[in-house]
């Protein structure tokens, strides 16, 4: 269940990341709104998923998920300019949180 709200609380980390930037530095009542409300939740379930994964994995694979998805959505959406190398190094990105999961607690 841990890891399951940890992707969850990733996943809104790029949420909360999109929104901040869209609210223009918080001159913009919606996105700031969806900012606060993405915040928050994000941190309650990586505050939660660290109740049983170690801080330091916990904490890469969060930063990881909402780093990886940020740079998609931005490229998708053609805010940022789409490369073969920024695929690779987000492919990588997505491969080492894949291996933090793989090689499992050891406490």
């Amino acid at each position: 269940m841990s890891w399951i709200v940890l992707i969850a609380s990733g996943i809104l980390e790029a949420v909360w990341a999109t929104a901040l930037g869209r609210s223009e530095g918080f001159t913009r009542l919606w996105p700031t709104v969806v900012f606060g409300v993405a915040l928050v939740a994000s941190m309650g379930g990586l505050a939660f998923a660290m109740r049983e994964i170690p801080t330091g994995t916990a904490y890469a694979v969060w930063v990881g998920i909402g780093a990886a998805l940020t740079v998609v959505f931005a490229m998708a959406t053609g805010a940022e300019a789409l490369s073969l190398v920024k695929v690779l190094l987000v492919l990588g990105l997505v491969g080492c949180v894949v291996g933090l999961k793989l090689v499992g607690d050891t406490h």
